[in-house]
C-alpha cells in the first residue's frame, strides 16, 4: 500500500490550459495508475460521492472514463451489487462517513469488490488513516491509498468554483453568525488550496485589505473575509509545502483573493455578450439548452437537450462576442456555406442568407443528408441568436442596457431612472428590479426612507423584490456602508458633474454600444500583472522571493481601486457592432488556442478568487487579459451566478436573521 501524494506537473512539452490539467490527473494519475499488473486488461467499477461526481463530470466525459477501463459509475452511499471479480477505484472525500461506507465494501470474509485503489479529494486525517489500517481484513485489499488533493469544480478552460452556493448568505448576512462563516471559509480555503496542489504551483498570496474608518470602529466579519481566507489558504499550502514531493519551493504565480464588495454591479448589469445573453434570457439550465428539431416522422418537432460548451467549436468562437456580432457572424457562415454548396444553393431557391428560418435549415438537413452536422450546429446558434434578438426587441432592452451603462459611467443620474420607470411601465419587474439594484450601489442615499418607498411603488416592485435592492447594502466594506455622503464606492468626480460614476471610461480604440461596462477585476488584475497593485490596499502573505516576477510596487503612483479618477472622456458614437478585423484577444477563445508552440512564451499564471460568486462578465474578462498579458488569468469564485440566481441569493442575505427596519435604509 502506498500513502502518497499523486505526483503533477504543468510543465510539459505541450501547454495545456487549466482544465486540460485537470482532466489529465484525473484520467491518468487516478483512473490509468490503477491499471496494475494483472489488472490491466480488466474493467473497473468508479465509486464516488456526491462532490466527486461533479469534480469528475465538470472535467471529464462518460467516454473518457469508460477508455480508462470504468465500466460502471458508482455512489458510494447507494445499496451496490456485489462485483467480487471486480476492482473498485474510490475517489472520494476524506469523510467519516465515507471511509465508514469503505471499509463495510471490503472487509469480512465476503468484499463487494477483488481489489480497493482509494484517492482522496484532499488532505485525509491521522485519525482515519489509522481507522483504516485497525481492520486486518481491508488492509491487503488495498492497491493504493492516496490524496487526489483535487476538490474543485473546472467549470471553464480557464475557471473553477469551490461549490459554496450560500456563500453570501453565510458570509454577508447576520454578523452574529461567525461559526458559520469560519466553517464556509474553511471549506472553500481547504477547496482553494487544492487547485494550486493539483497545478504544482506556490502563489505569491494577495488579498483585499480590511478597512475601518479610524481605531475605534470595529472591524467587521464580513470586511475580513479576504483575510481570513488568505490566512486558511496559507495554512493549506504550508501543510503541502512539508507533504507534497516537488512542490515548489519558491512562487511561481500569484493569486488575488477578493469578494463580492469590490464590484456589486457586475452582478445584475446586462452583459450583452453570447454566452452571457443564453444565460440571463434564455432559462438554461446550466449549460443545457432545450432545442427543437424536426420530427423524422414529419410531426411534431422533437425536443433535444444541447449542451453549449467547449467541444462546440460555433460556441467556442462566439461565446465572448457582443450578440450582435454573434448575430452577424453567423449570417456570414451561413452564407459561406450556400456559397460553397451547390446543392444547398437548390434547395434553398437561391433566397438570401438573411432570408433562412429554423424551419429553412431544417428542410436543408433532411435534404443534405451529407451536410447535416454542419447544418446542425449552424441551424442551433442561428435559432440561439434570434431567439435573444427577439427577447431584445420585445424587452426593450437596448434602451434599458444605455441607461444602465450611463449611469455606471455617470452621464445619467436619478432623473433618467424616474423619466425610465414613468414611462415604460411595460418594462419586466425583472429589469426595473435590476435598474434598481445598480442605482442603489451608485445612490444608497436615495433609498432612504420614504425615498426607497417612494421608488419602491413607483417601480411596481413587491416588498420582497426591495429585500435585494436594500440587502445591496450589506455587500459594502465597512468604509462604504457608514459614508452615506459619497456612496458605495469613494469616488472623485468633475467638478462640472454633479452625477455620480462607478467606473472610469477605458477609452478603448473601439467599442461595441452597450460594451462600456467592464467588471473591476479587469482593472485590478492588469495592475497586478503590471506590479502596480498597492499593497497597502492589496496586501501579501507571503514575501515573495527576489527572483519572483511582479514583486514591485507602485502605490505611492497608483490610486486605489476604488477610487475613479475624474471623468475626462471624449464622446464617441459607438456602433451596434464592433468591426470584426479588431484584436479583441478573445474572438477565438484568446492565446491559449494556439499556445503549444507559444509556451515558453507565456507569463506565469494569475488566479483572481471573488468569494461571494462570480460573473460570466468576469470569466470573459479572464480570458482577455490571458491574451492581453500573456499569461493565463484563471478566475474562481465560490459560484457562478446569472442575474436571476444572484438576485435570490442576495434575498436570502436576511430572509431570516433580519427585517428591513434592522437594516436602517
Amino acid at each position: 500500500m502506498s500513502y502518497s501524494d499523486s505526483d503533477s506537473s504543468s510543465q510539459g512539452v505541450d501547454y495545456k490550459n487549466f482544465r486540460q490539467i485537470t482532466r489529465d490527473r484525473l484520467l491518468y494519475e487516478m483512473l490509468r495508475s490503477a491499471k496494475t499488473g494483472s489488472s490491466k486488461s480488466t474493467w473497473k467499477v468508479l465509486i464516488m460521492d456526491k462532490l466527486t461526481v461533479k469534480i469528475m463530470s465538470y472535467a471529464c466525459k462518460m467516454a473518457d472514463i469508460t477508455q480508462e477501463g470504468v465500466s460502471l459509475v458508482e455512489d458510494i452511499f447507494r445499496r451496490r451489487q456485489p462485483l467480487p471479480s471486480m476492482d473498485a477505484i474510490y475517489f472520494i472525500q476524506p469523510t467519516k462517513e465515507n471511509v465508514i461506507m469503505f471499509l463495510s465494501d471490503m472487509s469480512g470474509k465476503s468484499p463487494l469488490y477483488k481489489k480497493a485503489f482509494v484517492f482522496f479529494s484532499s488532505p485525509v486525517s491521522r485519525d482515519l488513516v489509522a481507522h483504516i489500517k485497525r481492520d486486518s481484513s481491508v488492509l491487503p485489499r488495498i492497491g493504493a491509498l492516496r490524496e487526489m488533493n483535487l476538490e474543485y469544480f473546472a467549470i471553464d478552460s480557464q475557471g473553477f468554483v469551490t461549490d459554496n452556493e450560500r456563500a453570501l448568505e453565510e458570509l454577508f448576512g447576520d454578523e452574529e453568525t461567525t461559526r458559520t462563516g469560519d466553517a464556509c471559509l474553511n471549506v472553500m480555503a481547504s477547496r482553494i488550496a487544492t487547485v494550486f496542489a493539483s497545478l504544482r504551483e506556490f502563489p505569491s498570496v494577495r488579498y483585499r485589505a480590511a478597512k475601518s474608518l479610524d481605531a475605534s470602529t470595529m472591524t467587521t466579519f464580513r470586511d475580513l473575509i479576504p483575510t481570513k481566507l488568505a490566512a486558511g489558504i496559507w495554512n493549506c499550502l504550508a501543510k503541502y509545502k512539508q507533504t507534497i514531493e516537488n512542490f515548489p519551493p519558491t512562487e511561481t504565480c500569484e493569486l488575488l483573493i477578493l469578494d463580492r464588495s469590490i464590484d456589486q454591479i457586475a452582478p445584475v448589469i446586462h452583459e450583452w455578450t453570447y454566452d452571457a445573453m443564453c444565460h440571463d434570457l434564455l432559462n438554461m439550465e446550466g449549460n443545457k439548452y432545450v432545442h427543437e428539431v424536426p420530427s423524422k416522422t414529419g410531426g411534431q418537432p422533437e425536443k433535444k437537450d444541447v449542451l453549449l460548451e467547449e467541444h462546440d467549436p460555433i460556441w467556442l468562437e462566439l461565446r465572448h462576442a457582443h450578440i450582435a456580432d454573434a448575430s452577424e457572424r453567423l449570417h456570414d457562415k451561413m452564407t459561406n456555406f450556400l456559397s460553397k454548396n451547390k446543392a444547398a444553393q437548390i434547395q434553398h431557391g437561391m433566397r438570401d442568407a438573411g432570408e433562412l428560418s429554423t424551419r429553412d435549415l431544417q428542410k436543408m438537413v433532411q435534404a443534405l443528408p451529407q451536410y447535416s452536422e454542419q447544418i446542425d450546429k449552424l441551424s442551433l446558434h442561428v435559432e440561439i441568436a434570434r431567439k435573444i434578438n427577439d427577447l431584445i426587441r420585445e424587452q426593450g432592452l437596448r434602451e434599458l442596457g444605455q441607461l444602465q451603462q450611463d449611469l455606471v459611467f455617470g452621464d445619467a443620474g436619478m432623473k433618467d431612472v424616474i423619466k425610465y420607470l414613468s414611462t415604460k411601465e411595460d418594462a419586466s419587474r425583472e429589469n426595473k428590479l435590476r435598474l434598481l439594484m445598480i442605482l442603489a450601489t451608485i445612490y444608497p442615499e436615495k433609498f432612504e426612507g420614504e425615498k426607497g418607498q417612494n421608488l419602491m411603488k413607483l417601480a411596481k416592485l413587491s416588498a420582497d423584490d426591495m429585500t435585494a435592492v436594500n440587502n445591496m447594502r450589506l455587500l459594502g466594506s465597512a468604509v462604504d456602508t457608514k459614508k452615506n455622503s459619497t456612496g458605495t464606492f469613494t469616488l472623485k468626480f468633475d467638478l462640472h458633474k454633479k452625477k455620480k460614476a462607478a467606473r472610469k471610461e477605458r477609452h478603448e480604440e473601439e467599442t461595441w454600444q452597450l460594451s462600456r461596462f467592464y467588471p473591476m477585476i479587469e482593472e485590478l488584475v492588469e495592475k497586478l500583472g503590471k506590479g502596480e497593485l498597492p499593497k497597502e490596499d492589496y496586501p501579501c502573505m507571503n514575501d515573495p522571493s527576489p527572483s519572483f516576477h511582479g514583486t514591485t510596487s507602485h502605490s505611492s503612483s497608483v490610486s486605489t481601486p476604488g477610487q475613479v479618477a475624474q471623468s475626462m472622456r471624449s464622446r464617441r458614437t459607438p456602433t451596434w457592432a464592433k468591426p470584426r478585423s479588431s484584436d479583441d484577444g478573445y474572438s477565438s477563445d484568446s492565446v491559449l488556442r494556439h499556445a503549444s508552440s507559444d509556451f515558453k512564451k507565456m507569463g506565469q499564471r494569475i488566479f483572481v478568487f471573488i468569494v461571494g460568486g462570480a460573473t460570466r462578465s468576469e470569466l470573459r474578462i479572464c480570458h482577455k487579459l490571458t491574451g492581453k498579458l500573456r499569461r493565463e488569468v484563471i478566475l474562481g469564485s465560490s459560484s457562478l451566478d446569472d442575474p436571476p440566481q444572484f438576485i435570490t441569493k442576495l434575498k436570502l442575505l436576511t430572509a431570516n436573521e433580519l427585517s428591513l427596519d434592522d437594516l436602517q435604509i
